[in-house]
């Protein structure tokens, strides 16, 4: 869509009755008196107690409400994915809806913003959750996550982020890569930066997250860590892998060939077996490659996708516009 709006704020919800209407008051006490255009971009996420019929009524009653109400429960990625794709917002704001970000803050976040940052993430650094199931797990994804990446914040899992609506675009939303935006904004050439927010203790309800989600957190990481190193080059991984695995098996058999012709016997030796499975495996790795690069170019041509972003194209005016009868100065004349 067209930015016709200053300001989105996107807000996946699931199972979100009870702070739904405390949520849209604090969002609309913090944001009107900016006097900005702004729209609350609401999107149910296969909700099953009132959070959709309670969405409706809010709706009809408040001029700034989008509602997006999902046919299932797709995972909040998804969510903010039709969240992004819905809104019309110049700059993008996102936040969890169960009163523990604090709206108050996103005036923080937009100052950020509008300094030339192209991704302003929150930082709960006074976090209220229990430290053993919820800070300690953070803190040490945190720490991996940055290590993986080479994006060092301090808080990956904040909901409360601010985008510009182009970087926005530049991004694919699928899986469960919601927690790594910041780390896919930096393949993107985003400027990223950070600042403190508030953050409350839970007033309603349970977490939805178990302890499988950091199994499925390490999984997405392999995925941004390959790529951010090798998206547009996945021969790089492969192929090294596969030529060094086809090096050591050739030398393997040819150093075993060289046995067999001093009358020593190969047939029984497990080195044998070792060094046609290194080079078998070298040539699919190999193979893996080439695919891999297939695969990627017809990524980037099918989309007409870049493989590169331009922030910013400079140069110095000038004027293609002639006085009537004027030449360019050292060029002959036109004769008719």
């Amino acid at each position: 869509m067209a930015d016709d709006l200053p300001l989105s704020v996107v807000v996946p919800l699931f199972n979100e009755e009870a702070s739904l209407e405390p949520l849209v008051d604090q969002l609309l006490a913090a944001l009107r008196p900016l006097g900005l255009d702004f729209e609350l971009v609401l999107v149910d996420d296969g909700s099953r107690d009132r959070t959709p019929s309670l969405l409706a009524t809010l709706a009809g009653r408040v001029p700034e409400i989008v509602a997006v109400v999902l046919r299932r429960n797709y995972g909040q990625t998804a969510a903010m994915a039709a969240g992004f794709d819905t809104s019309r917002g110049a700059m993008i704001v996102t936040l969890d809806g169960d009163l523990q970000n604090d709206p108050a803050d996103i005036p923080l976040l937009l100052g950020r913003l509008q300094e030339g940052y192209d991704l302003v993430s929150g930082w709960r650094h006074q976090r209220q959750d229990a430290a053993l199931s919820r800070l300690l797990p953070s803190l040490l994804a945190n720490a991996l996550i940055g290590r993986v990446t080479g994006v060092r914040l301090h808080d990956y899992g904040c909901s409360l982020k601010a985008y510009r609506r182009e970087l926005l675009d530049d991004l694919n939303l699928y899986g469960e890569l919601h927690r790594f935006l910041p780390a896919l904004a930096s393949i993107e050439g985003a400027r990223i930066a950070e600042v403190r927010v508030r953050h409350h203790p839970r007033r309603f309800g349970n977490s939805n997250y178990g302890i499988d989600r950091t199994v499925r957190v390490l999984m997405d990481l392999l995925t941004v860590w390959f790529m951010k190193r090798f998206l547009t080059r996945p021969m790089h991984v492969f192929g090294f892998g596969g030529l060094a695995a086809v090096g050591l098996g050739a030398l393997i058999v040819l150093w075993l060939i060289a046995q067999k012709l001093m009358g020593a016997e190969i047939g029984g030796r497990p080195l044998l077996l070792m060094g046609l499975l290194s080079f078998l495996t070298g040539v699919q790795l190999v193979c893996f490659g080439l695919l891999a690069e297939l695969q990627m170019r017809t990524y980037h041509e099918s989309q007409n996708r870049p493989i590169y972003r331009v922030r910013a194209l400079l140069r110095q005016p000038r004027s293609d516009a002639l006085e009537p009868g004027a030449g360019v100065a050292g060029a002959p004349g036109c004769r008719g």
